[in-house]
């Protein structure tokens, strides 16, 4: 590894491997945070022009944790306009428009003020689950109600998904951002999204190992509604319950809906829900036969 290159932006600074021209971003407005401990290839900033805040995703600079070319973080974040288009809802960020810069490319969404659930940077395990400010640990410490009505943000957001004939691909915690404020729970990171039918050619898929399916790590395997109703269970147990632990002794959400969670994570996916449609509905059954 050569001399990192340290960058300033007006209130940040930040390194990179080499030298990098974000002319183009200071003229949008003054940069207020930066987000660059990803390994995706890009890097984000927090802007602000006229009382606007917009966050920034770049790619096209050499990223210190990046092992990979910018031409390929670039063709990937260009893959991902469509599906922030075509899966537009209130509990996904909001593209607002996209462009080329001379080296890199940009997409420009509206700010949310909520925090990532998986800030591994701020608060690496064991530190997120301990950690009286790790937003996981207190999102964990939540009422139970405000922790159900952010999941079935999450639901709903997987039921537009599979309604536009998309899989989800590498949805973890990390993609999860909250709002302690408003309680508000908004999605982000859906640029891996496929649309169907997607077949695993890669052995094992992207993602975080804590939220995947067995086929998500068997070559040639369809991956499909059953393989996010794993997905969406895994999440459950991860909000509600013991995460890896899928106990009913860690799960907080009463015996109705632990029976509906536990079935979504069935390792023969023929056993599982068939789809987030029937998940969700046999869910809101649950809720409302629990309360």
């Amino acid at each position: 590894m050569g001399e990192m290159q340290v960058m300033n932006l007006d209130k940040v600074s930040f390194q990179l491997k080499e030298r990098h021209n974000f002319e183009w971003l200071t003229n949008m407005g003054e940069v207020f945070s930066v987000f660059d401990q990803q390994d995706s290839g890009n890097i984000c900033f927090g802007i602000e022009k006229d009382g606007i805040k917009k966050f920034i995703k770049y790619a096209g600079a050499k990223t210190k944790e990046y092992a990979g070319q910018p031409e390929d973080a670039i063709a990937i974040l260009k893959h991902s306009i469509p599906i922030y288009e075509n899966l537009q809802h209130k509990h996904l960020i909001n593209l607002l428009e996209h462009f080329e810069t001379e080296k890199g490319y940009v997409l420009v969404f509206e700010w949310f003020v909520g925090e990532c659930l998986h800030s591994h940077w701020s608060f690496p395990p064991p530190h997120k689950y301990t950690h009286p400010e790790s937003p996981f640990y207190r999102f964990k410490q939540l009422p139970i109600e405000q922790r159900l009505k952010s999941f079935k943000s999450i639901l709903e957001f997987h039921l537009n998904v599979e309604r536009n004939n998309y899989v989800a691909v590498d949805f973890y915690d990390g993609s999860i951002l909250y709002d302690f404020k408003d309680n508000v729970t908004k999605i982000c990171d859906i640029d891996l999204y496929k649309r169907k039918p997607f077949i695993n050619t890669m052995g094992r898929l992207w993602g975080s190992s804590r939220f995947m399916s067995p086929e998500e790590f068997e070559l040639d395997a369809k991956i499909d509604e059953r393989t996010n109703v794993f997905n969406m269970g895994a999440i459950a147990f991860a909000l509600l319950g013991g995460e890896l632990d899928r106990s009913d002794a860690k799960w907080d959400a009463g015996q109705e809906l632990y029976q509906v969670a536990i079935k979504a994570v069935a390792l023969d996916r023929l056993e599982r829900y068939s789809t987030i449609e029937e998940f969700l509905s046999a869910w809101e059954t649950a809720l409302k036969y629990g309360s």
